[in-house]
């Protein structure tokens, strides 16, 4: 049965991202970006609608207190899957991605990542790519807007071991930034290069903001210490739940 549900899922999961962004074109290039922005919110709602329907997914959003309401900040979030990368969009008005440059080339999705002024990211050029991403974010952030970062860079197995990259030190320091924490356990339903999906709550928690102030190092450690904390919590959690997905047993066998 898990298997047919995630075949309905993959799917329908594409075939939703295809329509949509057809759809949408007409009206989405033609609105300012200031309003544009609702139609992937729309969009998102849309694929955690089907994943509900397909999977049995249900989601559950922590913390929405700790989002600032009158000051930009940047989002630093726990990445394990595809499911994050658009449920943001629910709780963050006109945010501005830190992406590879790659995903630009993605036919449509590439001109919608353009529309939204998101930050691409050339990797090949190394070092340079560090002062063209704080460059750009800058900005972003000085136009009042919310950032988006994956710490780690990409996306990590549920409980695997962090590795987080300068990058978002480089834009504390840099921008005097106020980040917001996002820790997520979502690796645990929709497992990174799994086809299988599987049932249950999907838990994305905003932790409390980390302000300007601390030195690099300082920083780095807080940064780090407050999501793994947080994501082993939401992980000993779903372990503990009534039906957890194999990720999760494994995680409880390992403990017990």
């Amino acid at each position: 049965m898990i298997a047919l549900r995630s075949v309905l899922f993959n799917i329908a999961f594409y075939l939703a991202n295809a329509i949509q962004m057809i759809f949408w074109t007409p009206i989405f290039f033609f609105l300012p970006r200031q309003f544009a922005w609702h139609i992937p919110r729309l969009w998102a709602k849309s694929l955690l609608w089907v994943q509900h329907v397909c999977i049995g997914s249900r989601y559950e959003f922590r913390g929405l207190e700790n989002i600032p309401k009158d000051r930009p900040f940047i989002v630093a979030a726990k990445h394990q899957s595809n499911w994050e990368t658009y449920t943001g969009l629910l709780f963050l008005d006109d945010p501005s991605y830190i992406l590879k440059r790659e995903l630009m080339f993605v036919p449509l999705f590439g001109w919608y990542m353009a529309k939204m002024k998101v930050v691409a990211i050339n990797r090949k050029r190394g070092s340079q790519a560090l002062a063209d991403m704080t460059a750009k974010a800058h900005v972003q952030y000085r136009e009042g807007r919310k950032i988006i970062i994956y710490p780690e860079g990409t996306r990590t197995a549920a409980g695997a071991e962090p590795h987080y990259k300068y990058g978002i030190t480089h834009l504390y320091h840099e921008l005097d930034a106020n980040i917001l924490p996002v820790a997520v356990n979502s690796g645990l339903f929709w497992p990174r290069k799994s086809f299988l999906l599987y049932p249950g709550t999907i838990v994305m928690e905003f932790l409390p903001v980390i302000e300007p102030g601390l030195s690099k190092k300082e920083f780095a450690a807080e940064l780090e210490n407050r999501i793994e904390t947080a994501t082993a919590n939401l992980i000993a959690e779903a372990a503990a739940s009534d039906n957890p997905p194999p990720l999760a047993r494994k995680f409880a066998a390992a403990s017990g």
